[in-house]
């Protein structure tokens, strides 16, 4: 079952907003009757029903979300400003106070994705593919993701050998620091992690 990690002002807080502005920022639709936000994220279509403080993933597809990502998609909503992407790739301890933040508890589950593909990066590759990754050139193997128009992310992989274990990291444009802050990043990092690694187990 999935658990809400949604602060419920933050829909009263997305509907006291100008709909027009934030449709022209994000490339999202809003249904004013309704008073439902639609918006498509990492290649799904999901919609945010104000009224009924819920979201929902409404494309017909396997991608099953971690409980995590509604609450990423709403403050990014309320948030992302309409600024141009650098191009300028960082790691999370490159951000903002991330090399105290992205630590202990808030450690990035990448073991998740170096787990289950040591010695099988063709498999990483292919599950990035499906996934909509473009191919990156890092590591073994590495694949940029537009989790949106203002968020890509890259994830790269290096595999295992008898000296070193499977190792994964992700890296941000340094723009993210701009839309979102450290425990809504760290949200993203596990719907990343878990999908690519197929576990969606973790902090359910």
């Amino acid at each position: 079952m999935i658990k809400n990690y949604i602060d419920l002002s933050y829909y009263q807080e997305l509907e006291d907003k100008t709909p027009e502005k934030i449709c022209k920022k994000l490339s999202c639709i809003y249904d004013s009757q309704k008073k439902i936000y639609t918006i498509q994220v990492w290649g799904d279509d999901y919609a945010i029903y104000l009224e009924e403080k819920k979201i929902e993933k409404i494309s017909q597809n396997g991608n099953k979300p971690h409980a995590f990502f509604p609450l990423f998609i709403l403050y990014y909503l309320l948030n992302a400003k309409d600024i141009e992407l650098l191009n300028e790739w960082i790691s999370e301890k490159e951000l903002p106070g991330g090399n105290t933040f992205f630590r202990g508890p808030h450690k990035i589950p990448t073991h998740l994705i170096s787990d289950k593909y040591n010695n099988q990066v063709q498999q990483f590759k292919n599950k990035c593919e499906q996934l909509g990754g473009v191919p990156f050139n890092e590591a073994d193997a590495a694949y940029v993701f537009n989790i949106t128009s203002k968020i890509p992310v890259a994830v790269l992989f290096w595999d295992g050998d008898d000296d070193f274990p499977a190792e994964s990291k992700i890296l941000f444009d340094k723009t993210i620091a701009e839309h979102l802050t450290s425990d809504i990043i760290f949200a993203l990092t596990i719907e990343i992690c878990s999908r690519i690694g197929s576990r969606y187990d973790y902090y359910d």
